[in-house]
């Protein structure tokens, strides 16, 4: 899987230029991908969204993936994966990002886990602290055997944004920073680049 560097991208523009990345991927044009990236503040939500889960007086954009509301915006890592999953064999394409995300910021020395979501009860898909914080969102989808959309990991960013609006679809939601979680414990945060590394090569990318 190819490793896409970009900085910090608007919104709107990234969801265009993912259309046609799984264009590309879909007629063979280019490999399997990840994107690696930022965008400035915004919240976006899935379809499944209640109105009632929105900040008051804030933009928030409708999106075409899976999961409810959520944050994106400085300190927080956006990866989006263009994975053709006829390719690669039937897998559980949720599960294996959330297992590589635990696996890469678990070699940073931040033990994590995923949580399996009871019946009839809001999705607990994510990575998320064995205290219950939830420390990385993710939302996909797959439109004729590609994915498209990701994950986000919330580095070091202004979490009292997540305080304006009920993310994730989870009223009792608690968001946490690896800033946080290393200021918690004494130690540095890692950087954006170090983070990055982790989980490219974690998830294979190269």
């Amino acid at each position: 899987m190819q490793r896409v560097e970009l900085g910090e991208v608007e919104y709107d523009v990234a969801a265009k230029d993912m259309r046609g990345w799984v264009e590309e991927r879909i007629e063979g044009k280019a490999e399997d991908r990840l994107f690696l990236l930022s965008h400035p503040p915004v919240i976006t939500y899935g379809p499944r969204t209640s109105p009632d889960d929105l900040p008051a007086g804030t933009p928030a954009i409708a999106v075409d993936r899976g999961g409810f509301a959520t944050y994106h915006g400085p300190g927080q890592l956006v990866g989006y994966l263009v994975i053709d999953l006829k390719q690669r064999g039937p897998v559980d394409i949720v599960r294996w990002v959330e297992n590589g995300l635990i696996d890469a910021l678990g070699s940073l020395g931040f033990p994590l886990v995923r949580r399996d979501t009871p019946k009839g009860a809001s999705s607990l898909v994510g990575v998320w602290t064995e205290d219950g914080r939830k420390l990385c969102s993710i939302g996909m989808r797959i439109r004729r055997g590609v994915t498209s959309h990701g994950f986000s990991v919330n580095v070091a960013p202004d979490l009292t944004v997540f305080h304006t609006f009920t993310s994730c679809g989870l009223h009792d939601v608690t968001m946490t920073s690896l800033a946080e979680l290393a200021a918690e414990r004494g130690v540095p945060t890692p950087t954006d680049a170090a983070v990055r590394d982790a989980i490219a090569n974690s998830l294979g990318a190269r």
